[in-house]
């Protein structure tokens, strides 16, 4: 979990973990996409991302949410501020009182913002939280010049070249999708069908949560969330992956991100939670 250093060390720490540092293997399946043409680059800066007491975050809306919707805010399951949900864990309609920096496009925090509500958390098949906030992105607009990103509602693609920016540290990484996994395994966790960064967004502690932003949409199409720190076989900082036939492959220093195209068909008018909604795959309470 790219959770703030301390954070990560207790993680560890209260897990006990142990196990034998693997050989890092050689990337055999990295796919790219073809570029025969120099694509448009949206504007991709910390407009819109939020700072956590402990994670990264960033205002999203969806194609169908409108300006008079609540405001959500997304970032990791792990970064809940309740602590992390258990393997097969969903939390939906919880209450809280969570603050967020706003930074502008700078990465200067301009307002601080409040939640009213966990809308939806797990860390069961992939790594989310999302808040709702107690006010509507036309409020902010107002107030702050902030617009919301908006979450695209396709599947993201091989090669893709994304940023990966994060309101806690105010960096921001530049990479491109390198594949995805099958299934990611950290410790008591799996993901499916997660995103691998190519090597150069080598994000640490404190990134969890940030938005992964195409960078010729200006789209978020992923939540970053992990990264094998040491070497170590699917634990706690060291996720590996797994393919459809139960191969494992560990590879250090490679980091990853959890899709976040299946999230829009959850949501319907008023940006609200309906988890039975036609297309909605989301795991279930």
């Amino acid at each position: 979990m790219n959770k703030p250093l301390l954070a990560a060390l207790s993680a560890l720490a209260i897990a006990g973990l142990g196990a034998t540092p693997a050989m890092a293997a050689p990337h055999t399946d990295v796919k790219t996409a073809p570029h025969t043409a120099k694509a448009a680059k949206a504007t991709v800066d910390f407009a819109g991302t939020v700072s956590l007491s402990n994670c990264s975050g960033s205002v999203i809306r969806f194609p169908g949410s409108a300006d008079t919707d609540p405001a959500l805010v997304l970032t990791n399951g792990h970064c809940l501020e309740t602590g992390m949900p258990d393997a097969g864990e969903v939390i939906t309609g919880q209450s809280s009182s969570r603050s967020f920096g706003l930074l502008n496009s700078a990465g200067t925090k301009i307002a601080t913002l409040r939640a009213n509500q966990v809308v939806y958390s797990t860390m069961t098949d992939t790594d989310v939280t999302i808040y709702r906030l107690t006010t509507t992105y036309a409020k902010i607009k107002s107030s702050y010049g902030i617009s919301p990103l908006t979450v695209q509602d396709t599947h993201p693609t091989a090669g893709t070249a994304i940023k990966v920016v994060s309101g806690y540290w105010k960096r921001i990484y530049s990479c491109n999708v390198d594949g995805f996994v099958y299934r990611l395994k950290e410790g008591d966790w799996t993901f499916k069908d997660s995103v691998r960064y190519t090597s150069a967004c080598n994000t640490i502690g404190g990134t969890s949560g940030s938005p992964v932003v195409d960078t010729a949409t200006g789209k978020v199409v992923a939540v970053n969330n992990t990264g094998n720190e040491d070497g170590e076989r699917c634990t706690v900082n060291n996720p590996c992956e797994v393919d459809a036939n139960g191969n494992v492959t560990v590879r250090q220093g490679i980091n990853y991100a959890q899709e976040t195209y299946l999230i829009p068909a959850c949501f319907t008018t008023g940006n609200t939670l309906n988890l039975t909604a036609a297309g909605c795959t989301l795991p279930k309470p």
